[in-house]
């Protein structure tokens, strides 16, 4: 099993990769869109803002690489920002036209709590997962929701997620246990 994890120059690259590690998989980080096709799962990990990762995205040549993937079935995770980027625009940053990967788009949270920070259960199944962001996504691709907020969303072969489990202790491991059993 090869993991590549796209490095867009922020976020939890290393989290991320070294989560894959624990569970025995080959990972890598890259920014190489011939990685990324190649790789058995990508990931498009996320802390960071929508707009300068959409620019470097686009300078690494890993827009087109995760569109085309995502087009001819190839697996592919989106972790909190990576599920807010595989949308079809983001409001952060004045407006930020995404991946277009996933039917939506990710809106400010209109909560009494911005940024949202801490575990969360996710329904259905219950369990809890660690919470990290300020946007969220609105789409009718939706398949989990933590109190009220898009907490996973599912399009074609492309999982995005707004929780972060490789900062998810036990119960993150046990989800990217079954995101490689998918593959």
């Amino acid at each position: 099993m090869n993991v590549a994890v796209c490095d867009y120059g922020a976020g939890n690259v290393r989290s991320v990769v070294a989560a894959f590690e624990r569970l025995g998989v080959t990972t890598r980080s890259t920014a190489s869109p011939t990685e990324v096709a190649a790789a058995d799962l990508a990931v498009l990990p996320g802390v960071g803002s929508a707009g300068s990762a959409m620019d470097v995205l686009r300078e690494r040549g890993l827009d087109t690489a995760l569109r085309e993937r995502v087009a001819a079935g190839g697996a592919t995770l989106g972790i909190c920002l990576g599920l807010q980027l595989a949308l079809e625009e983001s409001e952060e940053d004045g407006g930020v036209p995404g991946l277009g990967i996933v039917p939506g788009r990710a809106i400010r949270l209109r909560t009494e709590r911005v940024p949202r920070i801490g575990w969360a259960e996710v329904e259905p199944g219950g369990e809890a997962y660690y919470f990290a962001h300020s946007y969220a996504a609105e789409t009718a691709a939706a398949v989990l929701r933590s109190e009220g907020i898009v907490a996973a969303a599912e399009s074609g072969s492309f999982l995005g997620v707004q929780f972060h489990p490789e900062k998810s202790g036990a119960a993150g491991a046990r989800f990217l246990a079954r995101c490689l059993s998918r593959v």
